[in-house]
């Protein structure tokens, strides 16, 4: 039988980026299950398609023998030569799917399972393809919305972008550019799932990266990193250089460097403090900006600790609903109890 389909698996593999191979075994797979409801007695289907000549057959051979046990393998000399005039005892025969019926299989078969197929092979090149790039931050263009999330368009492919992982302040419209991180690389039922973030701590570090070439190169270390998202975070950082400023070079001239990461979270203040692995060091710095008087570890054990202030302090070591303290805690580990002397 002749098909003209060598046009249509070029124009599909160009537009969808995949394979011509994938394309034509999908093809094949799909007329050898469609034509199992003709030959319907378990036999072997051979599917014979040369996409590029155009020619395409579908057929089982059989032999011709007097008494038959198999059917799927065996035919009796009076039905054979129904097939095949010259049919003998004794003869291997190829019996083909009638052409009427072939043409609407294939039909049928490209209309259906092949763009399944042709899904399938997107899902995984997508997979391929995201899957080593998961914590990288990217740019999507916003290409519509939904209840739960908005599809953003990242390297022509839809990405999904949570509400709850959405900033307090974002508000896009169609067309706009956004970064996120990517934070996940699913594959389900409804094939691979890029999931994306603006509020993981992760998001906040790679931003720090693009903006800070210290962080970059390593110079400087972002150990800890704590966030409640569009409203503050703290990030402790760390260098072995003894002549590099950790907090200073993040900070940057007039704090040029962490208002721009400021400005792309929506006005999230940012808190650059050094790390210590004293905690009592560490938990003074992570209060920042209040100014602590004296730490008092209450208990090493449970790891609690006092942070004594002045009264003109008090407020601000606890922050706007507890806010500072509680990011202080987090980023240190230990239970920190604001006292005012």
């Amino acid at each position: 039988m002749k098909v003209n389909v060598w046009s249509t698996i070029n124009q599909l593999s160009k537009e969808r980026g995949v394979q011509p191979k994938v394309i034509i075994k999908a093809i094949e797979e799909s007329l050898r299950i469609a034509a199992s409801k003709h030959f319907n007695k378990g036999e072997d289907i051979i599917v014979d398609f040369k996409p590029e000549k155009s020619e395409l057959r579908v057929y089982v051979a059989k032999k011709v023998v007097e008494e038959v046990t198999d059917p799927s393998k065996e035919i009796s000399l009076k039905e054979a030569v129904l097939h095949d005039p010259e049919a003998t005892i004794g003869k291997e025969i190829e019996i083909e799917l009638p052409a009427e019926t072939l043409g609407r299989i294939a039909a049928q078969a490209a209309k259906q399972v092949i763009f399944q197929k042709v899904r399938d092979a997107e899902r995984e090149k997508v997979y391929e393809e995201f899957a080593p790039r998961l914590g990288e931050i990217v740019t999507g263009v916003v290409r519509r919305f939904e209840s739960n999330g908005t599809i953003l368009e990242v390297s022509r492919t839809e990405t999904f972008l949570p509400n709850k992982e959405k900033l307090p302040g974002d508000q896009f419209r169609p067309g706009d550019l956004v970064k996120a991180v990517i934070t996940q690389v699913q594959k389900n039922s409804r094939g691979p799932q890029v999931l994306l973030s603006r509020t993981s701590p992760r998001f906040l570090v790679k931003l720090l990266e693009l903006e800070i070439p210290e962080i970059a190169s390593g110079t400087i270390q972002v150990k800890d990193v704590v966030r409640q998202p569009g409203e503050r975070a703290k990030v402790a950082v760390y260098s072995q250089d003894k002549e590099v400023d950790p907090v200073g070079a993040c900070i940057g001239v007039k704090g040029n460097r962490i208002a721009a990461i400021t400005r792309e979270l929506n006005g999230e203040k940012i808190d650059i403090i050094e790390w210590s692995a004293d905690p009592e060091v560490y938990a003074r710095s992570a209060l920042s900006p209040a100014r602590i008087k004296k730490i008092v570890i209450t208990s090493k054990q449970a790891k609690e600790m006092e942070a004594r202030v002045e009264k003109d302090q008090f407020s601000l070591a606890i922050g706007k609903k507890g806010i500072n303290v509680r990011l202080a805690s987090k980023l240190v580990g230990w239970k920190i109890s604001i006292i005012q002397e």
